[in-house]
């Protein structure tokens, strides 16, 4: 079982509808990052047992895409733009790397986001049924959790808690500091 609170950049929260200056600040980001190594490292975190954490919020979607934009030397579209706003309109993703010893073992993994003395269903639950064979005998599985962001604390920690069900095995227990993320 792993815990982390994410630390990062000073940053608005992910929870606000993006403003039009948060979609510039967004474009920005990614396109005069596009050379830099470590973009993203905001929004992706290596957890203490080895799991993996990626966050991807609405400001995270327009930065990406602007990035890619740059990268093929065209600037991102207003179409594109749009697409990337509207694609993580409320909601927040999760895609999570984790370990095992056999193939299908996140086959059964589900996901809630725990806010307080609430837990929060995701709406959108992807598991890797076929996990990659690592060259120490490990398999990795790359797991998607989207969940609404309605009763989400703009400025607040949440934990995303994985169960294996229909055990409720807990897998992984992860605190996460929204208010340190765009």
């Amino acid at each position: 079982m792993a815990a982390l609170v994410l630390g990062a950049r000073d940053a608005a929260a992910i929870v606000a509808p993006l403003a039009p200056k948060d979609i510039q600040d967004a474009v920005e980001l990614g396109t005069q990052t596009m050379t830099q190594e470590d973009f993203g490292e905001e929004w992706h975190v290596t957890l203490p047992e080895g799991e993996e954490l990626v966050v991807t919020t609405p400001f995270s979607r327009v930065a990406w895409a602007a990035r890619q934009a740059a990268l093929k030397g065209e600037p991102l579209t207003d179409k594109q733009r749009d697409e990337q706003v509207d694609r993580g309109k409320g909601r927040i993703q999760f895609l999570v790397t984790v370990y095992g010893k056999e193939i299908d073992f996140a086959r059964w993994y589900q996901a809630t986001l725990r806010v307080g003395d609430k837990d929060i269903k995701a709406s959108f639950n992807q598991n890797e049924r076929t996990a990659l064979r690592l060259p120490d005998g490990r398999f990795a599985a790359r797991n998607v959790y989207v969940f609404p962001l309605e009763g989400v604390p703009p400025r607040g920690t949440v934990t995303l808690v994985v169960r294996r069900v229909p055990e409720q095995k807990e897998i992984l227990r992860t605190a996460v500091d929204l208010a340190k993320m765009r």
